[in-house]
């Protein structure tokens, strides 16, 4: 056996972690989407973490003197209709984007993972009925549903997250019934019964570790939905309310100046489409890294 065979056996678990992770980066790096989708979301990051240092101005400044200023040395991505700072919104807005994607997340995911879990392993009743209303909620077009909810919740940030996250958990309980359904049978969880653990241990216990990586996976590929959703409602004046700077906002401002001043709408689009596009190259890499059937 050669050299480079022998560092690949691991002496314990801790190595073996170890050599899975750099298995995991190696298969990153020799994929040149993967890597530009995380520089994308690496810059969201950034410019939501360092707005306030990076920013020119007050985003929230006004001045009709410079309103519909194109971009020059002055302000480099322009002035809006009332004068403000476009660099600047673009800065602050990417942090209710990323928070928007983060809270959605953090609901949906959990929320979706428990209901497709317990369908699968419960079986009978129990998971026709979840899985029924599961169906219901597929049922209607993602940003239909949410205008709806947030309609009757009212305009605002926080209930444009609830809307989404409520919009957004079915996907995950599609995947989690489909994984517990192909595990509740495993020798290890028949082993685990044999044992005496009650179906909550096991399904937290056993089950949960495994389906976790497909989450990931399937979260990543979300956000670039969550994005788009959020613009949506921030465009139509459902979303994050004036003066706050929100990209789906910005463009809503926009749309009246499209011919005169181009910039106004199309930096914040520019900026949600690049943002998109970095979340799905990312998804598609983490696939590559996490779901087996897609190793070399």
């Amino acid at each position: 056996m050669s050299a480079a065979a022998d560092s690949l056996i691991p002496n314990s678990r801790r190595e073996a972690r170890l050599i899975q992770l750099r298995i995991g980066l190696r298969r990153v790096l020799r994929n040149p989407s993967t890597l530009v989708g995380g520089i994308l979301v690496l810059l969201l990051l950034v410019m939501a973490a360092l707005a306030p240092f990076l920013a020119t101005h007050d985003p929230m400044a006004q001045s009709l003197v410079d309103r519909l200023t194109p971009p020059g040395a002055q302000h480099w991505l322009g002035t809006d209709q009332l004068g403000r700072d476009i660099y600047s919104r673009l800065l602050y807005g990417a942090q209710p984007t990323l928070m928007i994607v983060i809270l959605v997340i953090a609901f949906s995911a959990p929320l979706g993972l428990i209901i497709g879990m317990v369908a699968g392993y419960m079986g009978g009743w129990v998971e026709s009925a979840l899985m029924r209303l599961t169906d219901i909620f597929m049922a209607f077009p993602r940003l239909i549903l949410a205008l709806a909810l947030v309609s009757v919740l009212k305009p605002g940030l926080t209930n444009a997250v609830i809307a989404i996250a409520i919009t957004a958990w079915p996907s995950y309980a599609r995947l989690a019934r489909a994984e517990t359904l192909a595990l509740r049978h495993a020798d290890f969880v028949e082993a685990a019964r044999g044992l005496g653990q009650t179906g909550t241990r096991i399904v937290i216990g056993q089950i949960l570790p495994l389906c976790l990586s497909s989450a990931a996976i399937r979260a990543t590929l979300d956000m670039a939905g969550i994005i788009l959703t959020a613009a949506g409602l921030g465009f139509l004046g459902l979303g994050a309310q004036p003066p706050m700077a929100e990209w789906g906002a910005m463009i809503g401002t926009g749309r009246d100046h499209i011919f005169d001043a181009w910039w106004v709408a199309a930096v914040p689009g520019i900026a949600i489409l690049l943002v998109s596009l970095g979340f799905n190259l990312l998804g598609d890499g983490l696939r590559d890294v996490l779901d087996p059937k897609h190793h070399d």
